[in-house]
């Protein structure tokens, strides 16, 4: 079975990085997802003068840090420039966010949000500006126009940039991406048997060993002469009944919406009990759009994000910007976008929201707001939000 990510319970008192890096056990992740019941005839030999391991293998590397409790900041690769999301991210940091979410996308989901510049290389620059603040995507589809083998070397060499701070998540994928850099976008099931490929695959080349890999929809062999030297931890998308399920059955941890994880968590746990693993052990992200002002922002912020409610079922399947702005627009009431936003000037509020998240289960929660001035939101997390929530109970537990 896939040992989860150590997550610390609740110790009243921040954890240092270097003590939990140093604490943590070797994570070891046993059992092959790449069986004949999943993907056909795929086969992974790791070559090496040591023992050997299954495809999932052993992760051969401390802990990656994750706690309960931590708040994130996503920062908007659609609605601005890398300048300013550099410029951003080093105030997240300084505001006291513990997380980065970076999405990564080849272009924006709306062709009105006007930005799509690349996350890895904006990742590595605001890693150079920052010193403590965890970093990943939310998410990488690491399948079609990436290789599996080139994200595992991207986010191995990210790690060695910097240690302890890095994790990866992954997804599999949406058209806007996909088809319109490859001109391929298979239905579901392939969609998924890929991911899972890759999961194992990218965790099998960060041990650092060679990889002989014949699988259903990869041939490798290769080694990473780099690999990590510190765990990166690696998550996995859901946003459906049975992606929730083979994130659970397959992958150390969520990443998903709060919608999502009230309707579907118990797909995600059952697989996770199926692998043999504790769901309440395991690394759940939320993702929480939040607005610091009045409707009329809320208005103003939801004309980008319009495509929310329907991202997943149907506009995923959408190639063109332009096509899901024209459809968003005609079919989503602005009304209907903003349910279950935090729209609010009062602290309490927000923290109420963030509260909210973490005693329904989720582990980390990252805050979205499409307003233009992000530099409101995150100095008013900084100075009202954060202070207060991490006096209570849930914030304690961080």
């Amino acid at each position: 079975m896939n040992a989860s990510i150590p997550i610390a319970e609740n110790s009243g008192s921040p954890l240092n990085r270097r003590e939990l890096l140093k604490s943590a056990g070797l994570a070891m992740l046993s059992s092959s997802v790449l069986g004949s019941s999943a993907l056909g005839n795929s086969t992974t030999q790791t070559q090496s003068t040591g023992d050997k391991s299954s495809s999932r293998g052993e992760n051969a590397m401390t802990s990656g840090g994750l706690r309960k409790g931590m708040v994130g900041y996503q920062l908007a690769y659609e609605q601005f420039p890398v300048t300013e999301l550099m410029q951003l991210g080093t105030l997240l940091e300084q505001a006291g966010f513990d997380v980065m979410t970076h999405s990564d996308h080849l272009q924006p989901w709306q062709s009105n949000e006007g930005h799509a510049g690349q996350a890895w290389l904006t990742m590595a620059a605001i890693g150079a500006r920052t010193h403590k603040i965890f970093m990943g995507t939310t998410v990488t589809c690491p399948t079609f126009r990436y290789n599996p083998a080139v994200v595992a070397e991207a986010f191995a060499s990210l790690s060695l940039l910097f240690p302890g701070r890095i994790f990866l998540g992954i997804g599999s994928g949406e058209a806007l991406n996909e088809e319109a850099a490859i001109g391929s976008w298979p239905k579901w099931p392939e969609r998924s048997e890929r991911l899972v490929e890759a999961h194992d695959l990218i965790l099998e080349l960060w041990r650092g060993q060679q990889v002989v890999h014949q699988g259903k929809y990869y041939s490798v062999n290769m080694r990473l002469y780099d690999p990590p030297k510190t765990k990166i931890p690696l998550l996995m998308a859901g946003n459906g009944p049975k992606a929730m399920h083979r994130v659970g059955l397959h992958a150390e941890g969520l990443i998903t919406d709060p919608k999502t994880w009230k309707q579907h968590r118990e797909e995600f746990e059952k697989g996770a009990r199926e692998a043999g693993k504790n769901p309440s052990q395991m690394p759940v992200f939320l993702e929480q759009y939040v607005v610091v002002g009045n409707q009329k922002d809320a208005q103003e912020a939801a004309e980008l994000w319009r495509f929310g409610p329907k991202a997943w079922k149907p506009y995923f399947n959408i190639r063109d910007p332009k096509e899901i702005q024209r459809r968003a627009e005609a079919e989503l009431p602005i009304e209907e976008v903003t349910k279950g936003w935090t729209i609010s000037t009062d602290p309490e509020e927000h923290v109420k929201a963030l509260e909210e998240a973490f005693a329904g289960g989720a582990t980390e929660v990252h805050i979205h707001s499409g307003q233009p001035d992000q530099r409101r939101v995150i100095e008013f997390y900084g100075k009202e939000v954060l202070p207060r929530f991490r006096k209570g109970p849930m914030g304690k537990a961080a």
